[in-house]
Formats: structure tokens, sequence, C-alpha cells
């Protein structure tokens, strides 16, 4: 997802000469090829985020595309205040890319983990969420957001994330993308945990169980009329996201329910649980530790399912 994002970002400068590109020390050979078509428009900004995110508002207020990329938890919860007063306040252009989103940094430790940030960016008034689930949703969503008038959160992995597209969907921002069709169950999932969903749906099958899958890639706003016509097509809904289940994509579905549906679904939220992890591990490792594999995620949905016949 990163080498995508420097070659979108790349091609959109060569184009647009009011792209700005900002970067938390970090992705320096990344963005070689961006230097050489714009070098006046690279800024690195060194381990110093909460001041990136203030050049990026002026940048913007001056009437510049600024786009601002770091480690995902350096670029949110370091940032909060700045986010929250220098761009949601004023409603302004800036686009903010988190890499390494969920637990894709793991074996760095809990500083570099970021399960809370979907919560936060949530919050926060006219702030747009996006979670891209491959490559192809990197180049969509980041081509997309330049067109958005406020400012926009892209969250994505890191790298060698499977691809979940063949071709290029139909990508507009607030509008979920259905990848499989199923009449048993739907598991919407957001960001790198789509691929695993697909894995789900392949082993529920096994179990003649028919599930739809799909990618809400936007968090904020949700697709409501989408989540209508599941809900009140399927009565097992699952929501999957790399992220703690309190307050992420999988709240805001609930909340959603809560506020629109009048009839009984029996939801199931799927995502990193309330705690911290203690010690070192790889991406996987913390995926194994907290269920978030296909094989456990298919034997908690098929347990509920068996469950509701009882």
């Amino acid at each position: 997802m990163r080498n995508q994002f420097a070659e979108t970002v790349t091609e959109l400068a060569r184009t647009d000469e009011r792209v700005v590109l900002l970067s938390g020390d970090i992705g320096n050979r990344l963005f070689n090829a961006y230097k050489e078509i714009a070098p006046e428009r690279f800024y690195n900004c060194g381990i110093a985020e909460a001041n990136m995110i203030t050049m990026a508002a002026g940048l913007a207020l001056s009437g510049f595309k600024p786009v601002a990329y770091t480690i995902t938890p350096f670029i949110t919860t370091r940032c909060l205040e700045q986010i929250k007063v220098d761009l949601c306040y004023h409603n302004l252009p800036v686009i903010l890319v988190g890499t390494g989103s969920g637990l894709s940094y793991a074996e760095l430790g809990a500083t570099h983990h970021s399960c809370e940030d979907i919560a936060i960016m949530r919050a926060l008034p006219n702030m747009t969420v996006i979670c891209t689930a491959d490559t192809t949703e990197v180049r969509l969503a980041l081509t997309e957001a330049m067109k958005v008038d406020g400012p926009v959160y892209i969250r994505m992995g890191k790298k060698n994330e499977p691809n979940v597209h063949c071709s290029d969907p139909i990508f507009n921002i607030g509008k979920g993308i259905s990848l499989t069709e199923g009449k048993d169950i739907c598991i919407i999932a957001t960001g790198n945990m789509v691929a695993t969903a697909m894995e789900v749906s392949e082993q529920l099958l096994e179990k003649q169980i028919s599930t739809k899958v799909v990618s809400m890639h936007t968090v904020k706003p949700l697709d409501k009329a989408l989540l209508m016509n599941i809900f009140n097509e399927y009565k097992h809904v699952v929501t999957l996201e790399e992220h703690n289940v309190v307050g992420g994509f999988g709240s805001a579905v609930a909340e959603w329910y809560v506020d629109n549906c009048r009839h009984y679904v029996n939801l199931l939220r799927i995502g990193t649980p309330d705690r911290f992890i203690s010690h070192v591990v790889s991406q996987q490792d913390a995926r194994k530790k907290y269920q978030l594999l296909a094989e456990p995620i298919a034997d908690k949905i098929n347990k509920v399912l068996e469950k509701e016949k009882i």
C-alpha cells in the first residue's frame, strides 16, 4: 500500500500543481519519483508531526492541496489537537494518510499500534474517514479524496496486503462495495480485514453457509442506503476490522442500527479487544492472539448461527 500511495500522489502532483506532500521523516526514498517532478512541493517535516499538521493547514489556507503522511499513531493520536483545531474547525481540504494501521507495526510494540484511530477521527466534525482494503482502494481513495472540500483521513496498511479487487470497482466516498453475494449472512469489513473476510466466506461456504461480503471503505460517512438494504435482508450481520471494538467501525454500524432499525438483527462486531498486547510479536501473531484470523472468525460466526438454530 505504501508503494501505491507514493505512485498515486506522484501522478496527482504531476497534473495538479496545488498538491503538496508533507512527510513525518519517513519514506524518503519512497518519494524519490515525487521529488524529481515536484521538489519544491515536498517537505520532510521531521519528527514533529503536530507542526506538520499546522503547516498543512497553512498550505490549505493558501490554496494548496496538502497531503500529510506518516505512521498512523503519529499522524492521529499524537496530533489530535492540531487536527481538531487547525483542520476540522476550519474545514480545510487536507488529506491525512496513516500507514501501518492497526497491527501492521506489531513488531515495534504498542507505541506503533493504532487500534483507536478510527474512533478518534470519526468523532471529529467535518472529518471524512476512509480505510483502504488493498492497493486499488488506496489509489482510488486518494484520487477521490482530492475532490473533497474538507479534511480526509485515509487509513491504510503497510505492505504485502492481498488484493481483493481484480479490476477497478466503482469507488465513491461514502458508498460501500459488494464483493460477493450470499443469502445467509453478511460480513461488512473495512480496511485490511476485507481480505480476511473473503477467506472467512470461503470457509463458511464449506459448511454450506452462503455469505455476502462488503468492503465498507468509508467509515464516515457510512453508506446508509446500503446498510438499510443489508439489515432489511439479513438476520445476521458481522462487522470486521483491525481496530478496537470500542468506538471503531463496528460501533459506527451499531450506532446506525440503533438509530434506524426497528426490527431485530443479530449484529456481531469483531475487532481487537479492549486491551494492549504487552509483548512484541508479528502482525500475524498479533492477529492470532486476538483471534482475527479467518479460521477463528469463521468458527465464531458458525457458533452464533448454530446457537440461533437451537
